[in-house]
């Protein structure tokens, strides 16, 4: 069976091929710019979603994919976050067995890993998790390669979907977290953030990323931006018109969000108070096209913050060699050899 992603169709197959080639693409020329074209609608789509560690990412993608199901779309969402938090939400609390923790199990035991050990399904939505290594033991990016090699041996290839979404922590966007963009193993991007400096640093991280690539000859597009726990200050937004993304969902910051969030409820339901919201943002996922971003400087960052919120009016003053010595400083002389001109 096979899929588009990017420009370049391509089998699910491939995608284990991909997985392996080297880290980067930095040996190679930019190309020039490209443009992304959006995958018919009887094709899969896989979309990366990227954001700060605790902005909302599991919640907006439970949520999401739970509205997508609703609407009759086979949708599978893989968590690809160490922490192993994306389907909790989805499962009401309840931890999936992870693909890399699962598969090391069974291998032990002399048994066959399958499917059902590792994905489970709730009203329409299949979800797993790709898991992580403990800590201290093993690299988070290269579990996430793993994790699909896994994959691959249990048929992801065969497997059809309108809708594989894979839920990356945002705040590092090197190794195996940043291989969807690396190595167009999606289509498109999208970010989620909040009207605060961290979050929409990391935001801009992943544009930068996906700009990099892109010059590298990438396809990789960002589809825009969902601001989550909006108080209506206005930053995220700004960004989003600085850095030429749509927002695709403003989800407010609301108590009965909130809450249900807190107690793992899903409030995308069709007939609820956020089923238009989450409606719209299932139309805006599914049409968006990916563009190329326009990320901006650490200065053009803070100043859509007010300066006394991010310090952007303090002055550095340099330190001089008496400052590190916690006095005088004796001047000594230099050994440098000056070579009279022949």
């Amino acid at each position: 069976m096979n899929r588009t992603i990017g420009q370049s169709p391509v089998s699910m197959q491939g995608l284990r091929d991909r997985l392996r080639e080297g880290s980067g693409r930095e040996g190679q020329q930019p190309r020039g710019e490209t443009s992304v074209q959006t995958p018919a609608a009887n094709q899969t789509q896989i979309i990366a979603i990227y954001g700060k560690g605790g902005i909302g990412k599991s919640f907006t993608l439970s949520n999401l994919s739970y509205m997508l199901a609703r609407e009759g779309k086979r949708v599978l969402l893989i968590g690809c976050d160490p922490k192993s938090d994306t389907t909790s939400l989805l499962f009401g609390g309840r931890a999936c067995p992870t693909i890399i923790d699962t598969a090391a199990k069974k291998k032990e035991a002399g048994e066959t890993l399958e499917i059902g050990d590792v994905c489970f399904k709730r009203d329409g939505v299949f979800a797993m998790e790709l898991g992580g290594p403990e800590v201290g033991r093993g690299c988070g990016g290269r579990g996430i390669i793993h994790g699909f090699e896994i994959l691959e041996k249990l048929g992801f290839h065969e497997w059809g979907f309108d809708y594989v979404l894979l839920d990356f922590l945002g705040d590092v966007v090197c190794g195996g977290f940043g291989l969807p963009i690396a190595r167009d193993l999606c289509h498109k991007v999208i970010v989620v953030g909040s009207n605060d400096l961290q979050s929409l640093y990391v935001v801009n991280n992943v544009c930068s990323a996906v700009e990099y690539f892109r010059k590298l000859g990438g396809h990789v597009g960002v589809a825009g931006i969902v601001i989550n726990k909006d108080d209506g200050t206005g930053e995220a937004q700004a960004y989003a018109e600085a850095a030429r993304i749509p927002v695709l969902a403003s989800i407010p910051a609301n108590d009965d969000i909130r809450r249900k969030s807190a107690n793992y409820q899903i409030v995308a339901h069709p007939d609820g108070e956020w089923g238009p919201l989450f409606r719209e943002l299932a139309t805006q996922v599914a049409e968006a096209p990916p563009q190329q971003p326009n990320p901006l400087s650490q200065d053009e960052l803070l100043g859509l913050f007010k300066s006394e919120a991010v310090g952007r009016d303090v002055v550095l003053e340099p330190a001089t060699p008496e400052d590190m010595r916690g006095g005088a400083a004796v001047k000594k002389p230099s050994l440098e050899v000056i070579y009279d001109d022949v």
